[in-house]
């Protein structure tokens, strides 16, 4: 994965990827950039509507608690500026630019920005990284990903010029294969996985960091916990070497995502990266933490939530961490180590 040459990496976005690493370089992150989806998850837990004072309330209380654990945290400036504030004093920062969800009349699930940020202002907002989530299939007509291709060249170029660290959010679809979680999509998710890494960690997007999904769907790997049906998309040696194979990919440094699985199925994701030897550098772990207080928030309001951050919240994110310390690497040692690195000041 290393070099023999020298990377070189601009000091702002050097000092803008430890920001949002612990010390010893690995990126222990929290996710709290929901929207749309928290949004109906409140609702639904609660069997009425939900406001856009508790997704500011809710980003609040898991800012509050879990950033006194977590390298970072990653919200929106949508609903997420207050928790911004309310984060612990080591805790770094990723803003979302995207917007949430994506326009369904609309072929290929295209990405889109916020209409009233840019770089320059998240940044001005307290980002020491700039983070978007954009969904990709490979096999997509070319109008499309070229569009998606643009539209990232975009992103790059701008934080390039703001010198603030990108890190590009994919998500794998095939509509012409089946639901993301639907057996059919286990079989081909590590190819697919497997070439958004090859495509976007390419020079010419500007992307530092990938945030990507682990490359099988652990539901569907032989001997697994999250296995409850007993069907078999591919042993657990298979699954080792689609880990390893999607690393090896990759030209910049990539964490993981949870994509909503339970804290358990993630942890065991975790543990099965350890035990492949793969290079990940952290995770942006969002729902696997904090969704099961949902409910409680929903029935028992802002109080009811801090007591259950406090208790399963902090347990949850405390046993990723010891997963962290076992198996992620340092992001610098994707380049063979910080003295790798050319820090070069910009002009």
């Amino acid at each position: 994965m290393g070099t023999n040459t020298k990377v070189r990496l601009s000091s702002g976005k050097f000092s803008g990827i430890n920001a949002v690493a612990d010390e010893t370089g690995i990126i222990a992150a929290a996710a709290m950039d929901q929207r749309g989806s928290l949004k109906k998850a409140i609702a639904k837990a609660r069997g009425g509507d939900a406001s856009s004072k508790d997704l500011s309330e809710f980003k609040i209380q898991v800012t509050e608690v879990l950033t006194r654990y977590a390298s970072a945290i990653l919200l929106d400036p949508e609903y997420g500026l207050e928790a911004v504030k309310h984060r612990a004093p080591n805790a770094g920062v990723f803003l979302a630019y995207e917007k949430t969800g994506y326009d369904t009349n609309v072929e290929g699930r295209l990405p889109d920005l916020l209409d009233e940020w840019s770089v320059r202002r998240l940044v001005a907002a307290g980002a020491d990284v700039i983070k978007v989530l954009m969904y990709y299939n490979s096999q997509d007509t070319a109008h499309i990903n070229t569009t998606k291709y643009a539209f990232i060249e975009r992103i790059g170029a701008e934080c390039r010029a703001y010198d603030v660290p990108f890190f590009l959010e994919v998500l794998a679809y095939d509509d012409k294969v089946g639901e993301e979680k639907s057996f059919e999509f286990a079989r081909v998710k590590p190819t697919r996985v497997k070439e958004y890494m090859q495509e976007f960690s390419k020079p010419g997007y500007g992307v530092d960091v990938l945030k990507v999904e682990i490359p099988v769907n652990m539901a569907y790997v032989a001997g697994t916990k999250a296995n409850k049906e007993g069907k078999i998309a591919y042993s657990r040696e298979e699954a080792k070497q689609f880990f390893r194979d999607a690393a090896a990919a990759s030209q910049v440094p990539f964490i993981y995502l949870s994509a909503g699985v339970s804290d358990e199925v993630f942890l065991e994701s975790l543990e099965l990266a350890a035990e492949a030897d793969t290079p990940f550098a952290g995770v942006l772990c969002g729902r696997a933490t904090w969704q099961d207080g949902i409910p409680v928030y929903a029935k028992g309001g802002s109080t009811a939530l801090r007591s259950w951050l406090e208790d399963k919240g902090v347990q949850n994110i405390q046993a990723l961490n010891k997963v962290l310390k076992k198996g992620a690497k340092p992001w610098w040692d994707f380049y063979g180590g910080k003295d790798a690195i050319e820090v070069i000041q910009r002009a």
